[in-house]
């Protein structure tokens, strides 16, 4: 298990994980733009997919402001401990990314099309770290909800990587598997940066284009 100063970008064994709750915990619920709420079921013809890709502030704000996304939401995904709290998170004993689910309209927005946003919105060849924020939590991940999203996940990240390394930067760092559990966060960090305008925001891209979902 951790100890002082321990290295919280190296992901935690399962069995040192904190323990967690059975309880989910509290978070908001409507949605603080779309007045929806937050723990609606997905709609019939529509579609879900999550991404991790640094503080989970500033990517769900890059979400919500695409026509065709339906709803979205910030949580915690890809550890080991359930039902986790932010506090929890930050020690890196959980495992958990900060991630976005997104519930979209295929008909308006395109699986691809959010992976271009998803790719171009951070800087994935980075590890265990976004910018300044260093840990687990914010790694670089695509978590996929059936084998047609994760392969067109593949295929976009190699296709991504040749044009960063063209660039000048290193190979992709980000994970690509099926989606786990999603755990929602607390009510204030839902919608965080509409709440709070000024509020922080570490989410920068690579200024490389990525050559997929140009339709949007």
């Amino acid at each position: 298990m951790f100890g002082f100063g321990q290295d919280k970008t190296r992901m935690i064994a399962p069995q040192d994980a904190l323990a967690g709750r059975a309880s989910a915990i509290a978070t908001a619920d409507t949605h603080a733009i779309y007045g929806r709420p937050l723990k609606a079921p997905v709609p019939e013809g529509l579609q879900e997919a999550m991404f991790g890709m640094g503080c989970f502030w500033g990517v769900e704000r890059i979400f919500w402001q695409l026509p065709g996304v339906w709803l979205t939401m910030v949580g915690y995904a890809g550890g080991y401990t359930p039902n986790p709290t932010y506090d929890e998170v930050c020690t890196g004993k959980t495992g958990h990314n900060e991630v976005v689910r997104v519930i979209f309209d295929p008909a308006q927005i395109s699986y691809e099309d959010l992976l271009r946003r998803f790719w171009e919105g951070h800087n994935p060849t980075q590890g265990m770290r976004q910018g300044n924020d260093r840990g687990t939590q914010y790694r670089s991940g695509i978590y996929a909800y059936s084998d047609a999203q994760k392969s067109a996940a593949e295929a976009s990240r190699k296709a991504y990587e040749a044009r960063l390394v063209e660039a000048g930067h290193g190979a992709v760092t980000t994970e690509i598997v099926d989606a786990p559990e999603f755990y929602f966060a607390e009510d204030y960090h839902q919608q965080y940066l509409h709440k709070n305008p000024a509020g922080y925001c570490g989410i920068g891209g690579t200024g490389v284009t990525c050559p997929i979902g140009l339709t949007a």
